[in-house]
């Protein structure tokens, strides 16, 4: 049951998870039913990490700007990605808001992004990932010294980085931008999801696997 536009008569979005449409739905559950599949935030139909991002930008929109999401719950059915896309979509989000976040959301997002770095450079096809991480730590060198001088700068592996980094690094974006107290945040978290949205291959797209990254769900 696969459609462009959200059927009518489906709940309209808000916060947080629900048992049964009968009471509300949150970004992904809509994508689970345009998908076909049984009634779930984490739907299979979606990359992890991308749903991840999805529920976050959800919840942390205004009820009255949330409506406006609806239009781009059909663009996350059937992008399952890869297991490069640990790596694509984690930078591409970190990289969006890196300059407009507070210094504690730029100094997580650093940490992340020279993760990422390191993590791309074995892998050749990802060096337009590797250098949109560097732009984006060339822009905030206070926040990179912060994390050098804590000498985070040992390897993390991908498994690490899929089981802790990739996540920690959509929800410090999403988080970052909501504690910047701009008057546009809805905007700008709408402006995030299709960040992710777009660094997240569509089905026709699909690559060889990064090696080692096994797929995981994060849990909510």
């Amino acid at each position: 049951m696969k459609s462009s536009t959200v059927p009518d008569g489906i709940p309209v979005l808000s916060r947080g998870r629900h048992r049964t449409p009968r009471r509300g739905a949150c970004f992904m559950e809509l994508a689970s039913v345009l998908a076909g599949e049984r009634w779930s935030d984490h739907p299979a139909c979606t990359h992890p990490l991308l749903a991840e991002l999805a529920r976050e930008v959800n919840d942390h929109t205004s009820d009255a700007a949330r409506q406006q999401l609806a239009p781009l719950i059909p663009s996350v059915v059937g992008r399952r990605g890869d297991d490069r896309t640990w790596l694509t979509v984690a930078v591409a989000v970190a990289a969006s808001p890196i300059l407009d976040v507070p210094e504690s959301a730029q100094r997580v997002l650093s940490a992340g992004l020279l993760h990422a770095e390191r993590l791309c450079a074995d892998a050749p096809d990802l060096a337009s990932t590797r250098r949109q991480a560097r732009i984006a730590l060339d822009q905030v060198p206070g926040a990179v010294a912060w994390v050098e001088r804590l000498r985070t700068r040992r390897r993390t592996s991908a498994q690490a980085f899929v089981k802790s980094c990739a996540p920690t690094m959509v929800r410090w974006a999403v988080e970052g931008i909501v504690a910047s107290g701009s008057p546009d945040r809805d905007r700008r978290l709408r402006a995030l999801l299709e960040v992710g949205i777009a660094a997240c291959p569509p089905p026709d797209r699909v690559d060889a696997a990064f090696p080692g990254t096994p797929v995981r769900q994060p849990v909510r």
